[in-house]
């Protein structure tokens, strides 16, 4: 299982529509709406030095799809396309202002699931369950993993209109993700689990760690004295080193590369104080 030819490529993603395309068009309406309010609104209490605002709320993970990337050097998934679907969960975090404009922002999570889909080419399965050596046209597709992470992030944030109700911000920063749990669960279509560890040979998976930057863009609506309903968009640059083994393998095996870099859209009510 571990020989084949090694490569390095990148391969076609899979388009999809769904939650990702129905957020981000909430997300455009949203942000559309707290740009007339930023103009129409009175001028406000602004964010003095030490500042702190709390915020919690709900947020989706939106990964892209793309094949792996790097040095493949198993056959299996030399053409394989990786796909981590959308998470949603809990986030929370909070703000704290240097001065009136400039503020460092802190993003926690719980942990958030997300179901690993993978698309694998050129498998040929005989009626034995053994696979057999050779490259067709034919694809099979289905869940391949389980994983939570968290995605802490520091961002400096540059707040461009202090003094109103809305007050819009950008911001850079890093991000450093782990991955608490990978648990491999193949449920590929049209072949039994049987079929699957023949072909694969596969125990166990392993995600590494991930440092990158993050980038961010939001706004602050008070509606209240410490009240405050928060919008943001975040981008996370994440690449995560696959990992896998079994008694196939000669220990741990590194499959390639996952380029997540997901979009992160988030809805929060926070409190200043």
């Amino acid at each position: 299982m571990g020989s084949g030819v090694a490569g390095t490529r990148r391969l076609h993603k899979r388009s999809r529509s769904g939650p990702k395309d129905v957020i981000m068009k909430i997300f455009k309406y949203l942000l559309a709406a707290a740009g007339l309010l930023a103009l129409a609104s009175s001028s406000a209490l602004a964010y003095e030095p030490g500042t702190f605002i709390l915020r919690g709320g709900v947020g989706t993970i939106s990964p892209q799809s793309k094949a792996l990337s790097g040095e493949v050097e198993d056959a299996a998934f030399y053409e394989a396309c990786v796909e981590v679907d959308d998470g949603t969960g809990f986030l929370w975090g909070g703000t704290y202002m240097v001065t009136r404009k400039f503020g460092i922002d802190l993003l926690g999570a719980m942990p958030i699931s997300h179901d690993v889909d993978v698309e694998l080419w050129g498998l040929d399965v005989g009626s034995s369950g053994d696979s057999v050596d050779s490259i067709d046209e034919t694809a099979v597709s289905g869940r391949f993993a389980k994983v939570k992470q968290l995605p802490p992030t520091v961002t400096f944030q540059w707040h461009m209109a202090p003094d109103r109700k809305f007050q819009p911000y950008v911001g850079v920063g890093m991000n450093f993700t782990t991955f608490t749990s990978a648990k491999y669960q193949p449920s590929i279509n049209g072949l039994t689990r049987e079929e699957i560890d023949a072909i694969l040979g596969i125990e166990k998976i392993h995600l590494k760690d991930s440092f990158g930057v993050a980038a961010q863009l939001g706004g602050d609506w008070m509606i209240g004295d410490h009240t405050v309903v928060s919008l943001d968009v975040r981008y996370m640059d994440i690449d995560s080193e696959l990992f896998i083994s079994g008694d196939s393998f000669d220990g741990r095996e590194k499959v390639g590369t996952l380029d997540i870099d997901p979009w992160v859209y988030s809805l929060n009510l926070g409190y200043q104080f």
